[in-house]
């Protein structure tokens, strides 16, 4: 349990911040950019859930989400080092990541067939979705950005970000009325329109 007696620091005010290790970094570091979109995604994922087209099954999914999703924040926040022994930080596990494909299943195989791809939109509650379906493409990116730069980022993290995007269009495909009120491309449309 994480108790918050104090909510204002002022130890930002000069645009750094600290990593779960004690790190200080900018507030513009890499490592904070990824896990601060993960931040949104969770944010997202949370106005979701509050609309129109949750239904209790999609809700228990979601709510599961959110909590995995401050996993994977102190994941993120916190570099992974050589001989750390297992469990002795708090990271996304390889079981998460296969919950996570589960449920993408359990919630795909019950959904029409696409026939086109899907725009944003439909109920409030798929619109949101998507919006976190795309923000969590960008903590995705992020997190490659940071690999890239040669920090490390534990394989299970990297892994959870690329199926949560998938498993977030899938759920917005259920809120829009188990598929029955997307909205789709119509490719070309407008080419001929004044």
């Amino acid at each position: 349990m994480v108790t918050l007696n104090r909510i204002y620091t002022r130890t930002g005010d000069a645009g750094t911040t600290r990593l779960s290790t004690g790190a200080p970094v900018s507030k513009a570091d890499l490592r904070v950019e990824a896990y601060g979109a993960v931040d949104e995604t969770n944010a997202c994922v949370g106005l979701a859930r509050t609309g129109e087209g949750v239904d209790a099954e999609l809700d228990a999914m979601l709510a599961r989400i959110q909590n995995e999703l401050f996993d994977l924040g102190a994941d993120l926040s916190t570099p992974p080092r050589d001989g750390e022994a297992e469990g002795s930080v708090l990271r996304v596990t390889d079981a998460q990541v296969t919950w996570l494909e589960g449920a993408i299943d359990a919630l795909n195989d019950r959904l029409p067939a696409l026939q086109s791809f899907v725009l944003p939109g439909g109920t409030p509650a798929a619109a949101a979705l998507h919006l976190a379906r795309t923000v969590c493409r960008r903590a995705e990116r992020e997190a490659v950005r940071l690999v890239e730069a040669g920090e490390p980022v534990s394989g299970p993290a990297m892994r959870y970000l690329n199926r949560l995007s998938d498993f977030l269009f899938v759920a917005a495909r259920w809120a829009n009325n188990r598929g029955e009120a997307e909205v789709f491309w119509q490719s070309g449309k407008t080419r001929s329109l004044p």
